[in-house]
């Protein structure tokens, strides 16, 4: 069998509009020209609620931002995809060090040349890169970090084989060796757990991992994950996002929960986007837990989800990212 080549797409993005600034951007282009690898997950441009980056990732690094006082040094993504993450934090956090991994080295080639292609010539900016597992890629540069970032897959492939398929990495992950607490195994929130424990090595010291982390399963788990990752965790933002492909996120998700995981959380659209609606990305964490509660009643499970997206309905899910720091 002849191995997989990688295809390439290619999009333009309004820096300004994708990361919502209130002025032209200081660091970037204008107007990013991203082009993106067959492996790597596609961005939401054209629907910016359901795109981690625009919607989930850029907020948190603002605020960051904003309670930090002064730029964030350097910055670290696991598994960056198409290299927006990167992009994202140079412009919010004004990041003059970036670290970057992928599985799949074309992946990785391509983050680095849109970063390159896209950053503005008067913005100095070192950037370390390797493609493999997690963190590891990183080892050679003996570097740390102030900010490490992760969103990374959450279902598991009972074969390893089918990692290399088309885009199959970024909502899937293959079989692990490692130990991984049976109630992180069961909530599908392994490769999370596996690279907190991972990021220790890589942190700065008052450096912080932040955990982009779909919220199907209750909250209190996602705290419970960075303690037994071995960090004081919190949230840093509560928020919602629309179900990006809905079809295929919820049919995997309902047959996990029929094997025994989660179970796993969504909602209709309209719902959270009513519960949002008066929510402040800056006060959210301080809400988190009792809009939680308040959406209790409306909570549809990955098979019901499933039945409502084949009905034609929007379904979305809430987002937490979970900022851990070192005990």
């Amino acid at each position: 069998m002849s191995p997989l080549i990688p295809k390439q797409e290619s999009l333009d993005v309004d820096t300004a509009v994708y990361l919502s600034l209130d002025q032209m951007p200081a660091r970037l282009n204008r107007k990013l020209s991203i082009a993106i690898s067959d492996h790597a997950y596609l961005p939401r441009v054209d629907d910016l609620t359901s795109d981690w980056v625009a919607h989930v990732a850029t907020p948190a690094f603002k605020l960051v931002r904003q309670q930090r006082r002064s730029p964030v040094a350097s910055f670290c993504s696991i598994g960056t995809g198409a290299g927006l993450d990167v992009l994202a934090a140079i412009e919010t956090m004004a990041v003059t060090r970036v670290g970057l991994t992928d599985l799949h080295h074309d992946v990785v080639d391509m983050a680095v040349k849109n970063i390159g292609n896209n950053v503005r010539s008067d913005h100095a900016l070192v950037v370390q890169a390797g493609y493999g597992d997690l963190l590891t890629p990183l080892q050679p540069f003996r570097s740390r970090y102030d900010i490490i970032y992760e969103n990374l897959p959450n279902v598991p492939l009972s074969d390893a084989d089918q990692i290399g398929l088309a885009r199959t990495s970024s909502t899937c992950l293959a079989p692990r060796e490692e130990s991984v607490p049976g109630l992180i195994v069961r909530q599908m929130l392994d490769l999370h757990y596996l690279a907190l424990v991972q990021a220790q090595g890589y942190l700065s010291d008052g450096g912080s991992v932040l955990s982009i982390l779909g919220a199907r399963v209750p909250l209190e788990i996602l705290l419970t994950l960075g303690k037994l990752a071995g960090y004081k965790s919190s949230f840093l933002t509560y928020t919602w996002k629309v179900q990006a492909d809905p079809y295929e996120i919820a049919a995997l998700h309902a047959q996990k929960q029929q094997q025994g995981f989660g179970p796993f959380h969504f909602y209709l659209a309209d719902v959270l986007r009513e519960a949002f609606r008066s929510v402040n990305i800056g006060t959210s964490s301080e809400r988190a837990l009792e809009l939680e509660r308040l959406l209790l009643l409306e909570r549809l499970d990955a098979v019901e989800a499933y039945a409502a997206v084949k009905k034609g309905l929007t379904i979305g899910h809430t987002v937490a990212v979970l900022e851990s720091k070192k005990e």
